[in-house]
């Protein structure tokens, strides 16, 4: 796969993958209770890329959290929950019982826009990443790259719209049985403030900082894509002959 980058535009694309057995995007998780939600955040996205550029936790993030950024639901996976326990390093005190909760066999369509020369780099870094990329928690590695490819000039919108669907084959067949060929996919996208229909979220990273993480507020707009899947009539076998009443004979 070539490195290359499209032409210079006002804006390009990073399209990117995750999959993998476990995924925990958290945007509002607290002491004993780490939730995840239904898609990957914008705060772990970015968070990914920071690691992949190799940029320290007390780094300025203003060039990353500007860009652009949407996801596309392409296998919702199911939601898990998992008991953990710790004991204090020094006193050895039994830590309190916390909760954990992950998505399980997800597949997330991602894209980032922004200004070529930056998503160029990103594009370079997700290839060759100087710490490895986790989904949402470093228990969560993904199961295969992360890119999709080379930055495309176009919207996020456009991006998330033109991508092939990326789910499981087990999924595709699975859906295949029964379903037309086209495929209505779930996406959501930043938006401008005061955006009719639009929702708040409070996962804009302007610090990672251990000592004093920050986040803030950004518009987000639910929406949808159709995308077509290219082996649906494959998927479809014909239902074999069969008679029930035919060990009976004819008499």
């Amino acid at each position: 796969m070539s490195g290359s980058v499209p032409a210079t535009t006002a804006t390009l694309t990073l399209p990117l993958v995750f999959a993998g057995p476990l995924q925990s995007w958290g945007s509002a998780s607290r002491f004993s209770r780490r939730g995840t939600e239904n898609a990957p955040t914008k705060s772990g996205v970015i968070g990914l890329l920071a690691a992949a550029l190799g940029r320290d936790r007390t780094a300025d993030l203003a060039d990353l959290a500007a860009l652009r950024f949407g996801v596309r639901v392409d296998q919702p996976g199911t939601r898990v929950r998992d008991y953990q326990t710790a004991h204090h390093l020094v006193t050895d005190v039994s830590m309190p019982v916390s909760e954990r909760f992950y998505l399980s066999d997800a597949v997330f369509v991602a894209a980032v826009e922004g200004d070529p020369e930056l998503v160029g780099e990103l594009y370079g870094a997700v290839r060759a990443p100087v710490y490895l990329p986790y989904l949402g928690r470093r228990s969560c590695p993904p199961s295969r790259p992360v890119d999709l490819g080379a930055p495309v000039a176009g919207s996020v919108e456009d991006t998330l719209r033109d991508q092939p669907w990326q789910a499981s084959p087990w999924y595709r067949r699975r859906r295949g049985r029964t379903a037309s060929p086209r495929v209505e996919l779930t996406t959501l996208v930043d938006a401008a403030p005061g955006d009719g229909g639009a929702d708040a979220a409070r996962d804009l990273p302007l610090s990672f900082d251990p000592r004093h993480r920050r986040y803030g507020m950004r518009t987000v707009r639910p929406d949808s894509v159709t995308v077509i899947d290219p082996g649906a009539h494959a998927h479809r076998a014909a239902a074999p002959a069969h008679d029930p009443l035919s060990a009976l004979g004819d008499d």
